[in-house]
């Protein structure tokens, strides 16, 4: 092995693998390889209760590193070695193998080595040439520049690995604990529904023995009436079978017993409506309206003339006098209108406050719905729609009429559209429980369908959030 090569290994082997530097002040950690003290403190800087090696990922848990002072002598060594090494260099010359001279000139455009016979040949004749020694220089700090490039390369990409490493452990600790929050999340959910389920039971247990108790007093009394039933029934056929003159004798006296006889009232028992009711946190709801909450305002053109809208249209009422407004086809011809959008994909939410209005429907529909007929149709093609006809009644509109009962009189709507599904729900926002949902393949634009009823109070668009969008609409002009 030469004194070249012996002395790139020497200085390899005291090359700092985080800096790709000599050694500085150089440090041993566990494992058995070696970093500059510095280096090792950066690498490891806000780690705090895993310590991995840079080079063979072998953690430690202890931030612990010995000095190394023999490694600390060598690259001193290495040091002074590199000073006259440069100074040694043998001159070294290359034969031209078509003139049998020495190479002493440097062809600059080919970049290549040539003799004095070849600088006069056709092929180098106009290129610019210097001597060796010139070109060397040169080109070395051409190539010194470069070599400079690189290690500030290297470094970067070193110390971007390393601090790839440190996030990755970071990530790792992240995931750990985020596994802990679903894991304490889904026990909580687990006692919750524990709790639930036993105090259901318990409540279902004590109507179960509350109305047997109830329903045993009421067998024991419809006994006792039946037994004197049965003892009068007797009475009146033996007094059949008498003479005339003692029936007649006694006839007053059993007449009198024999009036209609008060039946006690039979019980009727009605049971309490059970179900589980999860709390607000567990949810969909909640990703519904953060993801998907669209700003919905009301459409002019399509508005009855007896609608006054506000003018960030948002609001809208009933007033008895009519508008000067423009005869149209696209108005309805009872207390409703469109929303300013149309849907063709995609998923979105908004929601209207109904307050405690009497009479108002909510919904979506095509643009063949039916706006010139003189009331709302209940069952129609091209409409999907809930909302209130009676204090406490409330319908579903559309392909079909059907009645249902929410548990809590709702005053806020929450709409949501999921146009590729096929599927529109509505939810009371008041107790965040689902109302309705429609099924259907939608095939072409729908727009959002309000009826306000008669009633002078507000229907009202709720502000969204500044949440961006995602679904593709199509806006009146």
């Amino acid at each position: 092995m030469d004194f070249s090569t012996a002395l790139k290994n020497l200085q390899e082997a005291c090359t700092c693998h985080i800096c790709s530097s000599l050694f500085r002040d150089p440090v041993t950690i566990i494992c058995g390889h070696n970093f500059c003290q510095e280096c090792l403190s950066v690498s490891w800087k806000d780690l705090r209760d895993v310590f991995p090696c840079p080079v063979c990922k072998v953690c430690s848990f202890v931030r612990h590193w010995n000095r190394n002072s023999q490694i600390c002598n060598l690259t001193d060594t290495v040091r002074e070695l590199q000073r006259p090494s440069r100074g040694r260099r043998r001159k070294v010359h290359t034969v031209c193998q078509r003139h049998n001279k020495i190479q002493t000139i440097f062809c600059v455009e080919d970049k290549e080595l040539i003799c004095p016979r070849c600088r006069f040949t056709d092929k180098h004749n106009m290129h610019s040439v210097s001597f060796v020694k010139n070109a060397a220089v040169i080109h070395r700090r051409m190539l010194r520049s470069s070599m400079e490039f690189l290690e500030d390369k290297v470094k970067e990409c070193k110390k971007a690995l390393t601090l790839q490493h440190r996030k990755t452990l970071e990530l790792r600790k992240k995931f750990r604990y985020k596994k802990k929050e679903i894991c304490f999340e889904f026990e909580q959910v687990k006692l919750f529904l524990q709790s639930e389920h036993e105090a259901l039971l318990k409540e279902i247990h004590i109507e179960e023995l509350l109305g047997l108790s109830t329903l045993n007093e009421c067998v024991g009394t419809l006994a006792e009436h039946l037994s004197a039933l049965e003892d009068l029934l007797k009475g009146a056929q033996a007094k059949h079978v008498q003479t005339n003159v003692a029936f007649l004798a006694s006839l007053l006296r059993e007449y009198h017993k024999c009036e209609k006889p008060k039946c006690p009232p039979f019980w009727s028992f009605r049971t309490k409506q059970y179900g589980l009711s999860l709390p607000p946190q567990y949810s969909g709801l909640d990703r519904i309206i953060k993801q998907f909450r669209t700003d919905m305002h009301f459409d002019l053109d399509a508005a009855h003339p007896q609608l006054v809208i506000s003018k960030d249209r948002k609001s809208v009422l009933y007033k008895e006098a009519r508008q000067s407004v423009d005869a149209s086809p696209q108005r309805f011809r009872w207390p409703a209108l469109l929303g300013c959008r149309s849907f063709h994909s995609g998923r979105c939410f908004w929601e209207v406050k109904v307050g405690n209005k009497p009479l108002w429907t909510l919904g979506m529909c095509q643009d063949c719905f039916p706006r010139q007929w003189n009331d709302q149709p209940s069952v129609a093609e091209g409409f999907w729609a809930i909302g209130r006809y009676s204090e406490s009644g409330y319908v579903t509109c559309g392909p079909k009429r059907t009645t249902f009962l929410p548990v809590v009189q709702p005053t806020r709507i929450g709409i949501f559209l999921d146009y590729e599904l096929g599927e529109l729900s509505f939810y009371n926002m008041d107790d965040r429980s689902l109302l309705y949902t429609f099924n259907h393949s939608f095939t072409s634009a729908i727009w959002p369908y309000f009826c306000t009823g008669t009633d002078p109070e507000p229907l009202k668009i709720l502000v969204p959030y500044p949440i961006p969008r995602r679904c593709h609409l199509d806006q009146r002009p």
